[in-house]
């Protein structure tokens, strides 16, 4: 391998990704994708677009997917810290309804790369957070699905925010739980 270390997670599908960090007195440098070192960890996707986006602590957004053009998502933080969430939603799959989640930091600069199939969301727990993801698909605005992210079938532990009350969308708030939603297969 080269500058980055795939891990992949418990579930099938699930990767933590670790630049290497160069640092000195100035600061940092890092690759932050390799398309050589993913195809030498078996990851052999192609991305179509990149994302950005702000929140304030307490955000919850998710957990979305897109139904008929599935997307893979490598995600990072560029500012802040997040706890990021996946969702299996591959009915064939032996981890079908488990969850797997990381927290993400411009500390730890981790990443997590998400397969197609999965729901996906995440709770900001900095005052602050800058998130950066590719797509290996376009958004589709009309494809759009969404998973509860309190279902208790599911059962998340998502992280106590003190003297924080979550903050989600109209749309976050209105999903439902696994056994009404979309799966995949």
């Amino acid at each position: 391998m080269g500058q980055i270390k795939v891990t992949k997670a418990h579930i099938d599908g699930l990767y933590i990704i670790e630049p290497t960090v160069h640092g000195d007195s100035r600061g940092y440098f890092m690759e932050t994708y390799n398309q050589k070192d993913m195809e030498e960890a078996g990851l052999n996707m192609t991305f179509v677009q990149d994302n950005e986006s702000m929140s304030r602590k307490g955000v919850l957004r998710g957990l979305h997917y897109q139904k008929q053009y599935p997307q893979g998502k490598l995600v990072r933080v560029i500012e802040g810290e997040v706890f990021d969430v996946a969702v299996d939603l591959r009915k064939d799959s032996p981890t079908f309804g488990q969850w797997f989640g990381v927290v993400l930091s411009d500390e730890n600069k981790k990443q997590f790369y998400i397969s197609p199939g999965f729901a996906h969301g995440f709770l900001v727990l900095s005052d602050v957070a800058r998130f950066c993801y590719k797509c290996t698909d376009f958004y589709h605005p009309g494809d759009e699905g969404g998973l509860a992210w309190n279902d208790p079938e599911i059962g998340i532990e998502w992280p106590k925010l003190e003297g924080v009350e979550l903050n989600l969308s109209d749309k976050d708030k209105k999903w439902l739980g696994l056994k009404d939603s979309f799966v995949f297969g």
